[in-house]
C-alpha cells in the first residue's frame, strides 16, 4: 500500500471504479494534463511536458483501440468502428501537435476526451 494519503486514495478508487468509470476516469485525467499542458505552454515546451501529456494520451487511445479492435468487444458494430475512426483522429491530431505545437491544437484532444468520458458516465 503506497504511504502518501494521494496515492493510496487513487489506489483504493482505482480498485472500486467499474470499467467504464476508470475509462471515463482515465479520458478526464489525460483531459485536465492536456489542459495544464496547455495553460503554461512555454513552460510546458520547455520542460517536456506536452510530449509526456501527449504520450500518455495516445498510450490512452491505442488500449481502447486494441478493445474496439478485439472480436469479443460487444459494442455495436457502428459504435466500434466511429470509436475506431476517432482514435484515428486522435493519433492523427497528437502527430500534428508534435510536429508543429500550438495549444489551440489542443482543444480538439481536450473536448474529445471529455465528451467521450461524459459519454461513459452516461451524461
Amino acid at each position: 500500500m503506497p504511504e502518501n494519503p494521494i496515492d493510496t486514495y487513487q489506489q483504493i478508487e482505482k480498485e472500486a471504479l467499474t470499467g467504464r468509470e476508470l475509462e471515463a476516469a482515465v479520458l478526464s485525467k489525460a483531459a485536465t494534463r492536456l489542459r495544464a499542458a496547455q495553460d503554461q505552454w512555454d513552460s510546458a515546451l520547455e520542460s517536456g511536458l506536452l510530449e509526456e501529456v501527449l504520450r500518455y494520451n495516445q498510450r490512452i487511445w491505442t488500449v481502447l483501440q486494441v478493445e474496439l479492435a478485439s472480436e469479443g468487444n460487444p459494442l455495436p458494430k457502428d459504435l466500434k468502428q466511429n470509436l475506431l475512426s476517432l482514435s484515428l483522429l486522435v493519433d492523427k491530431r497528437t502527430f500534428e501537435v508534435m510536429s508543429y505545437p500550438s495549444a489551440d491544437k489542443l482543444d480538439v484532444l481536450i473536448s474529445i476526451n471529455n465528451n467521450i468520458a461524459a459519454g461513459l458516465r452516461g451524461q
